[in-house]
């Protein structure tokens, strides 16, 4: 069957990875993937420094890479500002790695690491951690005015309403990312198996962008998080 959902699948055949959990293992498997790909392209441009001025005149890893990066650079400075490039690293890593995940499922033999919990869970758990992270080392102990409304004696109101907002973050962002994956590839899935050619073509063509688009929505919302935590709160 395609995604990956029952029948055979190639992890199963690889030694150590074959004794873990399929959503550990194809995680696994996707970040070594990824970590080749840019060492590749690391390398490469090791060997021509010069040529990163000039863009190659054909379609190459590298420039693959360089359009990528750039097109998550924009993003980040047109919804978080000058500050958007500080926080490259993570929305970057976040954003390959869920979009190589989400359209792993699609090939078959394979099943996308964020069609469970457990995967996306761990990403949206990450976000909500940084963002406390950031917010306390932007604010130091000032941060908690985040908590307390716009006006100060708001603030027994506003506390724990703030407060399983944010609770709920992780819950809302792992729920949808995994929802509308599993779902996807779920229907993928059964399509396949009842018409196995051409019939799936759209199917994956619509799987495509369904990864882009969850991608996008949770990098955005990652993106909202971080500006909102080390932005300046001010109480009357």
């Amino acid at each position: 069957m395609a995604a990956g959902h029952g029948g055979f699948a190639f992890v199963d055949v690889i030694p150590f990875l074959n004794k873990l959990p399929h959503h550990v293992s194809n995680a696994i498997v996707v970040a070594l993937v990824l970590l080749v790909a840019a060492f590749a392209a690391m390398r490469r441009l090791s060997r021509d420094p010069e040529g990163y001025v000039v863009p190659e005149d054909r379609v190459t890893l590298r420039n693959l890479f360089d359009l990528s990066v750039e097109g998550i650079l924009k993003f980040l400075k047109d919804n978080m500002g000058p500050r958007g490039p500080e926080f490259m690293m993570i929305i970057g890593t976040l954003a390959f790695f869920i979009f190589f995940s989400n359209i792993w499922g699609l090939l078959p033999g394979f099943q996308s690491p964020t069609e469970t919990l457990n995967t996306t869970g761990a990403c949206a758990l990450t976000v909500f951690f940084l963002t406390h992270y950031y917010g306390i080392r932007e604010h130091g102990l000032k941060y908690i005015k985040h908590f307390m409304g716009p006006v100060i004696w708001l603030a027994p109101l506003f506390f724990p309403i703030e407060l399983i907002s944010h609770m709920v973050r992780p819950v809302s962002l792992s729920i949808r990312l995994f929802g509308n994956i599993f779902g996807d590839h779920y229907i993928l899935g059964i399509v396949f198996s009842l018409v196995p050619l051409l019939v799936p073509l759209p199917m994956m063509l619509l799987g495509l962008f369904v990864a882009v688009v969850q991608t996008l929505v949770f990098i955005l919302l990652s993106m909202a998080y971080f500006a909102g935590a080390i932005e300046e709160m001010e109480h009357e």
